[in-house]
């Protein structure tokens, strides 16, 4: 192994100690809609309380997004991985001994928020991107990606285990110990990016390298970038809203308290799959038509899913086929980021698209909750979620796929 400044220069390890830290961070945020009703239940909360929460943490989550990846590019990205592992296990404690909103949003919203900015998919992607060629950066995103979806079927169920014999409180605590293994993954992690060559897509035809503010004010200029983020808040409003509202919805349909946690163990077993079937697919054929047809097929499903008559089959299937379609962008939309502008501020830009994904889950968990409280229903918010699928399907076909450099040039 060579080392250079203390960086861990294997991709095959970061790709491994990534993936292990997005495993945790993404499993404990997919199991925390499980808790959705009962502690609201407990506590006396209606549903927009937990809900406000989880979509400030949602939020904020991709407001200091940029922030956090441009910290790796500057310190490494180990130390701001192991920052958020921290700042999760705080959080999750003081969640666990939370009896007023105030309290809740400040653990729940606030500190998880900026955890998953450190150790998340968003800051974790970049190092990825960085370590791997050009060939091979697709698949190397998507299993990341996979990783992330991994944690869904894996902590899912641990997190509905401690529930069943522990309750809420306790489980928050349980699920902060675990969370405490995203500060070991960040050892493998340590290091900053190289500085960018000749040959990264970082240079203006001239070979003038653009420093970060030289490449933010490129992107801020070209339609395609602003596509690419319009399109990827739809992505966060499906993902959040069935996250955190999926088991209450599906308890209040009078089906089994479990299948809330089985429905988020499928999408997140099938989301693996569909994960590497994306990085896969995204090596070989246009990403933009790739974001495009799953996007649509994303508003096919959800359409179908509610106009049937539900039970345990079509909520089981439609699991299934969403777990598919889950985070299958995640790999496609951060290397069309690398395509066209390179891999030197990746995570910077990255992170901005990334923040227009949080600020879709914003609207579709609290939205869900609010207009949950006040009509007794989700049904405005599935309508929703179909024709901004459809939108975002649009939204996609336009794009320039292709190098910073030819950008520059058309």
């Amino acid at each position: 192994m060579n080392t250079t400044a203390g960086k861990v220069s294997f991709p095959v390890v970061i790709v491994l100690a990534g993936s292990v830290a997005v495993l945790i961070g993404m499993g404990i945020r997919g199991s925390q809609g499980l808790y959705l009703k009962p502690m609201s239940v407990d506590l006396g909360w209606g549903r927009e309380v937990f809900a406000f929460a989880m979509a400030m943490q949602n939020l904020l989550w991709g407001a200091f997004q940029p922030f956090a990846a441009a910290m790796t590019e500057k310190w490494g990205t180990g130390r701001v991985v192991a920052g958020g592992g921290v700042l999760y296990a705080a959080g999750l404690y003081i969640m666990s001994i939370s009896q007023d909103p105030l309290t809740f949003n400040f653990s729940a919203g606030l500190l998880l928020g900026m955890a998953q900015s450190g150790c998340a998919l968003g800051a974790i992607l970049g190092a990825v991107g960085r370590a791997l060629p050009e060939s091979s950066r697709t698949f190397g995103l998507g299993i990341v990606t996979a990783a992330g979806a991994a944690g869904q079927f894996t902590v899912v169920p641990i997190g509905q285990a401690f529930l069943n014999y522990y309750g809420w409180s306790t489980s928050f605590v349980l699920l902060g110990l675990l969370s405490i293994i995203i500060v070991f993954a960040a050892i493998f992690l340590r290091g900053k990016p190289p500085e960018a060559k000749a040959a990264e897509p970082s240079q203006v035809s001239g070979g003038e390298v653009l420093s970060m503010s030289g490449m933010l004010s490129l992107a801020s200029k070209d339609s395609s970038f602003w596509l690419l983020t319009a399109g990827f808040f739809v992505c966060g409003f499906h993902v959040a809203f069935i996250s955190v509202h999926m088991p209450a919805y599906l308890d209040d349909k009078g089906l089994p308290t479990e299948l809330g946690a089985y429905s988020l163990m499928l999408i997140g077993l099938f989301n693996v799959l569909g994960s590497f079937a994306a990085g896969y697919m995204g090596g070989r054929y246009s990403k933009k038509y790739l974001l495009s047809t799953l996007y649509s097929l994303r508003s096919v499903t959800i359409a179908i899913f509610i106009m049937v008559p539900i039970s345990t089959p079509s909520v089981l299937l439609f699991s299934i086929a969403m777990g598919l379609l889950w985070l299958s962008t995640v790999p496609l939309t951060s290397s069309l980021v690398a395509t066209i502008y390179g891999t030197r501020y990746m995570g910077t830009l990255f992170g901005i698209v990334f923040f227009s994904h949080q600020v879709g889950s914003f609207l579709g968990v609290w939205l869900g909750g609010y207009f949950y409280d006040t009509t007794g229903s989700y049904d405005a918010i599935w309508w929703a979620g179909i024709a901004l699928g459809l939108m975002a399907a649009i939204l996609h076909w336009p794009i320039h796929e292709k190098t910073r450099a030819e950008a520059v040039n058309a």
